[in-house]
């Protein structure tokens, strides 16, 4: 694979000697130009991820690679959410594609943790939906996690409780209970993803809840909600009457 280059130069240098072809530096250039002016509302997925892919790719035209990365895994959250041996079977993608991938992944992990660590999770609500999604929304096993809240309701810690199948997660009240008193908490919120995409608790998930709020009450502590995270929406007990 070649040297990766810088995302923004303003120059493109060449590699080994070689230059880049100037249809394929002009077609960088413009791309660069209108994501800086314009942001990336103004750019389709497919050219979103070409700018991701120059700096993993910087010798040929990426065009191809970007609209089959799209018809592969659907939209460009769940390109740079895919697990890496998934990205690797699709043909042209090497570790430099999959490393430019994941970095942008992290980041916007990192950005949407950001909008709810050390904030009273109550009144940033849809930052903390947004940050479930992020995290949970595109993977393909089941996994539960528990937000653990301090008596402001402030993010004390976010731990992924269990992971499961792509249909089924194990879940022990006990274990939640312990780990709430270990750390103070004085409240939940409880979420776990449907890699079906459709959020709409199962009978498993109400009772499984229940089971869980009637525990946390044994000890004082509350379940404000249990947040289930499909592909595009969640739904929440809180607001549906299931808790």
């Amino acid at each position: 694979m070649d040297e990766a280059l810088p995302l923004f130069s303003g120059q493109e240098h060449s590699v080994q000697g070689a230059r880049l072809p100037s249809y394929i530096k002009d077609h960088r250039k413009r791309l660069r130009t209108r994501f800086l002016e314009g942001g990336p509302d103004a750019m389709p997925d497919y050219e979103l991820l070409e700018l991701v892919l120059f700096r993993a790719i910087p010798r040929q035209d990426v065009k191809p690679l970007a609209r089959r990365l799209l018809e592969h895994f659907g939209d460009f959250n769940r390109v740079i959410s895919a697990p890496m041996d998934h990205l690797l079977a699709v043909p042209h993608v090497g570790q430099a594609v999959v490393t430019e991938l994941k970095i942008i992944q992290a980041a916007a992990h990192r950005l949407a943790r950001a909008r709810v660590i050390d904030r009273p999770i109550l009144s940033s609500w849809d930052a903390l939906v947004a940050y479930c999604q992020t995290k949970l929304a595109h993977l393909e096993t089941e996994e539960f996690h528990v937000l653990f809240l301090d008596r402001k309701n402030v993010l004390i810690s976010d731990e992924r409780q269990a992971k499961g199948t792509v249909d089924h997660v194990p879940v022990y009240p006990r274990e939640i209970i312990k780990r709430a008193l270990n750390l103070n908490a004085s409240a939940l919120i409880l979420v776990h993803n449907h890699p079906s995409g459709d959020p709409s608790p199962s009978p498993q998930d109400i009772k499984m809840t229940a089971d869980i709020v009637a525990a946390a009450d044994t000890i004082g502590v509350t379940v404000h909600d249990h947040l289930v995270i499909g592909k595009a929406c969640e739904i929440s007990f809180r607001a549906t009457g299931l808790i």
